[in-house]
Protein backbone atom coordinates (compact mmCIF):
# COMPACT_ATOMS: atom_id res chain seq x y z
CA UNK A 1 0.00 0.00 0.00
CA UNK A 2 1.54 3.28 -1.00
CA UNK A 3 1.99 5.90 1.53
CA UNK A 4 3.18 9.48 1.40
CA UNK A 5 5.28 11.33 3.78
CA UNK A 6 5.77 14.83 4.04
CA UNK A 7 8.41 16.62 6.30
CA UNK A 8 10.70 20.09 5.94
CA UNK A 9 8.43 22.72 7.20
CA UNK A 10 8.80 25.20 9.02
CA UNK A 11 8.71 28.95 10.29
CA UNK A 12 10.83 31.21 8.35
CA UNK A 13 11.31 35.01 7.60
CA UNK A 14 9.98 36.69 4.81
CA UNK A 15 12.24 36.52 1.66
CA UNK A 16 13.54 32.81 2.97
CA UNK A 17 13.81 29.12 1.87
CA UNK A 18 12.64 26.08 2.46
CA UNK A 19 12.96 22.40 0.77
CA UNK A 20 9.72 20.26 1.22
CA UNK A 21 10.24 16.66 0.95
CA UNK A 22 8.00 13.51 0.10
CA UNK A 23 9.04 10.30 0.73
CA UNK A 24 6.69 6.95 -1.00
CA UNK A 25 6.82 3.44 0.39
CA UNK A 26 5.10 0.82 -1.14
CA UNK A 27 5.52 2.66 -5.11
CA UNK A 28 7.86 4.67 -7.07
CA UNK A 29 7.17 8.46 -7.89
CA UNK A 30 8.23 7.62 -11.48
CA UNK A 31 5.31 5.56 -13.01
CA UNK A 32 3.31 8.89 -11.99
CA UNK A 33 2.16 12.05 -12.59
CA UNK A 34 2.93 13.99 -8.85
CA UNK A 35 2.15 17.24 -7.66
CA UNK A 36 2.44 19.73 -4.46
CA UNK A 37 -0.72 21.38 -3.24
CA UNK A 38 -0.99 23.73 0.05
CA UNK A 39 -4.33 24.77 2.29
CA UNK A 40 -4.04 27.74 3.37
CA UNK A 41 -6.51 28.32 6.70
CA UNK A 42 -10.00 29.31 5.67
CA UNK A 43 -9.04 28.74 1.71
CA UNK A 44 -9.53 26.25 -0.36
CA UNK A 45 -7.08 23.55 -1.77
CA UNK A 46 -4.41 25.19 -4.08
CA UNK A 47 -1.88 23.27 -6.71
CA UNK A 48 1.05 24.99 -6.27
CA UNK A 49 3.17 22.54 -8.84
CA UNK A 50 3.12 19.52 -10.88
CA UNK A 51 5.66 16.70 -12.22
CA UNK A 52 4.70 14.47 -15.00
CA UNK A 53 6.31 11.06 -15.03
CA UNK A 54 8.62 12.75 -18.02
CA UNK A 55 9.63 15.06 -15.99
CA UNK A 56 7.88 18.07 -17.27
CA UNK A 57 6.83 20.60 -14.36
CA UNK A 58 4.50 23.39 -14.35
CA UNK A 59 2.95 26.28 -11.79
CA UNK A 60 0.79 28.58 -11.44
CA UNK A 61 1.36 32.19 -11.35
CA UNK A 62 1.83 32.43 -7.41
CA UNK A 63 4.94 30.78 -7.27
CA UNK A 64 6.11 30.38 -10.79
CA UNK A 65 9.69 31.29 -10.90
CA UNK A 66 9.65 30.66 -6.92
CA UNK A 67 8.83 26.99 -6.17
CA UNK A 68 10.81 24.43 -7.81
CA UNK A 69 9.01 20.55 -7.91
CA UNK A 70 11.88 17.54 -8.40
CA UNK A 71 12.18 14.03 -7.62
CA UNK A 72 14.46 11.51 -7.27
CA UNK A 73 12.80 8.08 -8.07
CA UNK A 74 16.36 6.40 -6.61
CA UNK A 75 15.13 7.34 -3.40
CA UNK A 76 10.93 7.34 -4.19
CA UNK A 77 11.08 11.54 -3.12
CA UNK A 78 9.47 14.22 -4.11
CA UNK A 79 11.16 17.63 -3.45
CA UNK A 80 9.52 20.91 -3.29
CA UNK A 81 12.62 24.08 -3.54
CA UNK A 82 10.73 27.24 -1.96
CA UNK A 83 12.76 30.75 -2.56
CA UNK A 84 11.44 33.91 -1.46
CA UNK A 85 8.80 33.20 0.49
CA UNK A 86 6.23 35.43 1.26
CA UNK A 87 3.35 35.39 4.37
CA UNK A 88 0.74 34.21 1.80
CA UNK A 89 2.90 30.85 1.09
CA UNK A 90 1.90 30.32 4.59
CA UNK A 91 -0.04 26.83 4.84
CA UNK A 92 -0.20 23.32 4.93
CA UNK A 93 2.10 21.91 2.03
CA UNK A 94 1.01 18.02 0.50
CA UNK A 95 2.31 15.81 -2.01
CA UNK A 96 0.00 13.46 -3.56
CA UNK A 97 -0.79 12.26 -7.66
CA UNK A 98 -2.06 14.25 -10.18
CA UNK A 99 -5.11 14.95 -10.34
CA UNK A 100 -5.05 13.61 -6.25
CA UNK A 101 -5.79 10.14 -4.87
CA UNK A 102 -8.22 10.69 -1.89
CA UNK A 103 -6.80 7.69 -0.01
CA UNK A 104 -2.84 8.87 -0.22
CA UNK A 105 -3.64 12.64 1.98
CA UNK A 106 -0.77 12.77 4.68
CA UNK A 107 -0.82 14.87 7.05
CA UNK A 108 1.22 17.49 5.41
CA UNK A 109 3.71 19.95 6.19
CA UNK A 110 3.47 23.50 8.11
CA UNK A 111 4.93 26.33 6.66
CA UNK A 112 4.94 29.70 8.29
CA UNK A 113 6.12 32.47 6.45
CA UNK A 114 5.93 35.65 8.90
CA UNK A 115 8.76 38.21 10.66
Amino acid sequence: QVQLVESGGGLVQPGGSLRLSCAASGSRFSAYAMAWYRRAPGKQRELVATITSGGSTNYPDSVKGRFTISEDNAKSTLYLQMNNLKPEDTAVYYCNANPPWSRLWGQGTQVTVSS
